[in-house]
């Protein structure tokens, strides 16, 4: 497993002296996704994603955590077209976020700086897509948002390390292996991942369980396990399938991809 950072390049600090005239333009295309066959997500996540993609543990100790199943072979993601547009319907915030991230700063790397990622090929300075800053070198709306928007996120990380945790503490999760018949006939097995353990989870007390309805944690156990049934769904990806509208602007489990860990 690689860390949060597994798609950017040189990601630094945001500031007006550096930046005031440059664009981004996101949405366009997601190449530089092409090569994930998973991404880190967070529990707000769940309840979307879980509609057409399996959602695994993956991870050891203290840094296992959920992500999103985008392919069953390393670097590859079937939702990506060889064109670059996204054939699914939910984009993970991991990617929407970029090419934005916080990075630990200062001292004691308590301070959170907003950073981008310097090659990502939709950076521009002839104005394609939205200013980060304005003329007078105050932020723009759109640098407001994405700040908002990702500090959200870091806000939905803790929540999910603190989720997965209790998955720990209740020794809920255990190894698992996917096993499919791929279109030549083959058989491809998927492992590197965890699961909920459902006979685990049916002899919890009634007292844990109350505490896991209370907090949605059962909720995202329940979306979890339910997602699972989508490996047949990446098996069907691999063929050439009918043409699928392409998202252009969206809504982070093999062992070759992130956990996600901010820094």
């Amino acid at each position: 497993m690689t860390n949060q950072l597994l798609i950017y390049e040189n990601a630094v600090p945001i500031s007006a002296d550096t930046h005031r005239d440059i664009s981004v333009r996101t949405g366009a295309n997601w190449k530089f996704a092409k090569t994930l066959n998973s991404v880190p997500i967070v529990v707000a996540e769940f309840e979307p994603a879980c509609i057409e993609m399996p959602i695994v543990f993956a991870g050891e100790g203290d840094d296992i955590a959920p992500v999103a199943l985008l392919g069953l072979r390393a670097e590859e993601n079937l939702f990506v077209s060889p064109e670059g547009d996204w054939i699914g319907t939910y984009v993970p915030a991991f990617l929407r976020r970029y090419p934005f991230v916080f990075a630990a700063t200062g001292e004691n790397g308590e301070t959170l700086t907003l950073c981008i990622d310097e090659g990502f090929e939709g950076l521009n300075r002839e104005g394609r897509g939205e200013r980060l800053f304005d003329s007078e070198g105050e932020r723009t709306r759109y640098l407001e948002n994405m700040l908002q928007f990702t500090s959200d996120y870091q806000t939905q990380h803790m929540l999910t390390r603190s989720f997965c945790a209790r998955l720990i503490e209740l020794d809920l999760l255990e190894p698992a292996v996917a096993t499919m018949k791929l279109p030549d006939g083959q058989s491809h097995s998927l492992t590197g991942f965890r699961r909920v353990n459902r006979a685990k989870l049916a002899a919890l007390g009634a007292d844990r369980v109350a505490e896991l309805f209370g907090n949605d944690s059962l909720a995202l156990i329940y979306f979890h396990l339910a997602s699972l049934g989508h490996m047949g769904g990446l098996v069907q990806r691999l063929p050439e399938q009918p043409s699928q509208k392409p998202v252009k602007k969206g809504k982070k489990a093999a062992k070759s991809n992130a956990t996600e860990a901010e820094t």
